[in-house]
């Protein structure tokens, strides 16, 4: 049995990691802003389950949270930093306000929390940081350039940290999904553009319907994406990049084509830079 600090668990890919370690029989911290909802969608789990409210923009919010968790556990095993929303729109449409919020979230509410955990993790020399970035943190779209900067971030970061942290034991995966089932696209949670610029209006209202006929039409099974992440934490050399679904399989694999094929064309101009 291990520990699991969940971020963003009331819904979504969340709630459904959540419910998978419950039913595998680990405990579980699941954390949210409400975290009532998180104990309305699960019962009884007893006290191996823990609804603990974050909000991760805080950084005193996250070691409240932390110091909770361990306070009835004892322990923490598993972080997952799951926590975000979508801000969508061209760069142009979105206000400064709008950009520092999205990264607020999605970028240091990843970094608050995960300072908050490192600590018990290097004292007990154990521990596995997963980290929910999405295929806009593999390549970019048109239309998401700063949902896709954050995730890019984290991916990079997530990367890095598996580096720094593997002589003590700990492990790191960046989780890159393809679409799912979820409420991602739903009102309540993606965001869009605050601006009006006249040249993006008629591309911008194209994507908007597009994403809005997408909204629960999604491939990606969230609860299947709940079981796999356990499956995945129990590995013993779980890896540094995962794709979740068939298209996020797709899109990291024509990224690293690409990149193999850029690198080739204009390997000579590369070349040209060194000092020889």
């Amino acid at each position: 049995m291990k520990t699991w600090f969940i971020t963003g668990a009331s819904r979504g890919l969340g709630l459904e990691i959540a419910r998978a370690a419950l039913e595998a029989g680990h405990n579980v911290v699941a954390t949210a802003r409400r975290p009532g909802q998180i104990l309305a969608a699960l019962e009884g789990y007893g006290a191996r389950l823990s609804a603990v409210q974050l909000d991760v923009t805080s950084d005193a919010s996250a070691e409240r949270a932390v110091n909770a968790a361990v306070g009835q556990f004892g322990r923490l095993d598993i972080l997952v930093n799951n926590a975000g929303y979508g801000q969508l729109g061209a760069f142009e449409e979105l206000s400064p306000e709008l950009i520092r919020k999205q990264f607020e979230t999605n970028v240091f509410g990843v970094f608050n929390v995960t300072r908050a955990v490192l600590p018990l993790m290097r004292a007990q020399r154990s521990g596995h940081v997963i980290t929910v970035s999405s295929t806009c943190g593999i390549t970019g779209f048109d239309g998401a350039s700063i949902y896709c900067a954050t995730k890019f971030a984290v991916s990079g970061w997530s990367e890095s940290l598996s580096i720094e942290l593997e002589p003590f034991g700990i492990k790191a995966t960046c989780i890159h999904p393809g679409p799912f089932r979820t409420d991602f696209l739903e009102s309540t949670s993606v965001s869009y553009g605050d601006l009006v610029v006249d040249d993006y209006q008629q591309s911008s209202r194209a994507k908007r319907e597009a994403l809005d006929n997408a909204n629960h039409n999604q491939d990606g099974d969230p609860v299947k994406f709940g079981r796999a992440v356990v499956r995945l934490a129990g590995d013993e050399k779980p890896p540094v990049r995962w794709a979740a679904g068939t298209n996020a399989y797709e899109t990291l694999a024509a990224r690293a084509d690409e990149l193999h094929r850029s690198a080739g064309e204009w390997r000579e101009l590369s070349q040209s830079t060194d000092i020889k």
